[in-house]
């Protein structure tokens, strides 16, 4: 019989029992409601082992990439080592500043690279550790595929006692703690032809850039629409390497956007929700990825979903 290890405990797991059966006949309480995949409050995470594909149905592409299950649903045909979310193992590294640049006036790229191997998917976050412990979650740019040290976009903010110690007194050579990887917000080769929305704004761009260059550099083949959002043209960066990715790949769409503006240098005037709107009103079938500060995150969650797009298929990952 399988045998489902949780909390450093093995249970031994009857045919045909779920693994939530298997824990109420042990004794063991988890979240539970319906029974039957329908409220997701079962959900897991296997550590190791890989739950079969029945126990993933109606879960995002990517909770099912970083191996989530529903206990309900899940019988097990091997041994498998689970947990609860937000129990998530992540790894605490140190890594070295290697390059630190200014992106505009007010964000700086952080380029970091670990003393020891770090794996995660281009659009997932980390948290950053000072010297003191102080900590903040910054999202991430650079794709692991192609050898790129881990690439962090940093504004600085008034007050903010983290953005300003990296903005001013972090050098390059210095070390810091990252923990991670965090976050279900990351491309899913599985559906090559849908086309994709990404939006945000700020620094929000930071993982968008990411998720793009991995989806086009795995080849997907449907329309890909990024939009980048700022008060003014001042905020917004990346922008002539994203009109050289444009000319680079046809399916590929960059429309800068800005609040105050006269259109000058091809920029659309506009917030971006209703720039996104104007030129892109049915989102059915769409997958979308939101970041920026969470009230245009959730705002957004809303606008395209009442556009068409699945909930399913709207991806994000805010953070304060």
């Amino acid at each position: 019989m399988p045998v489902i290890t949780f909390q450093d405990v093995d249970y031994e797991c009857a045919p045909s029992e779920t693994v939530l059966d298997c824990f109420i006949r042990h004794g063991v309480s988890i979240p539970h409601s319906c029974q039957s995949g329908v409220c997701h409050s079962c959900l897991m995470l296997a550590l190791n082992g890989a739950p079969p594909a029945e126990a993933q149905k109606g879960l995002k592409t990517t909770l099912q990439a970083n191996h989530y299950f529903l206990a309900c649903l899940c019988r097990p045909q091997a041994d498998l080592a689970v947990t609860l979310p937000g129990r998530d193992v992540t790894h605490r590294v140190s890594a070295r500043v290697i390059d630190k640049t200014m992106l505009n006036d007010t964000t700086v790229r952080l380029r970091l690279q670990p003393e020891t191997a770090f794996p995660y998917r281009p659009g997932q976050f980390v948290n950053l550790y000072r010297y003191d412990g102080l900590a903040r979650s910054y999202s991430l740019a650079s794709l692991p595929q192609h050898g790129e040290p881990l690439e962090l976009h940093v504004r600085c903010l008034q007050g903010g006692q983290m953005s300003t110690w990296i903005h001013q007194e972090l050098k390059v050579d210095d070390h810091v703690s990252i923990e991670g990887p965090i976050g279900n917000c990351f491309y899913v080769p599985d559906q090559p032809q849908q086309p994709l929305l990404l939006a945000g704004t700020g620094c929000g761009i930071a993982p968008l850039w990411g998720i793009m260059r991995d989806a086009l550099d795995q080849g997907h083949e449907g329309p890909v629409y990024l939009f980048h959002g700022s008060f003014t043209k001042a905020g917004l960066y990346f922008v002539d390497e994203m009109r050289a990715t444009a000319e680079r790949y046809p399916n590929f769409r960059y429309t800068p956007c800005v609040d105050e503006g006269n259109g000058e240098d091809d920029f659309t005037v506009g917030r971006i929700d209703k720039v996104v709107a104007s030129m892109l009103p049915n989102l059915k079938g769409w997958r979308i990825f939101l970041c920026g500060v969470p009230e245009m995150v959730k705002g957004m969650q809303r606008s395209t979903f009442l556009a068409g797009a699945s909930m399913q298929d709207i991806y994000a990952d805010p953070f304060g």
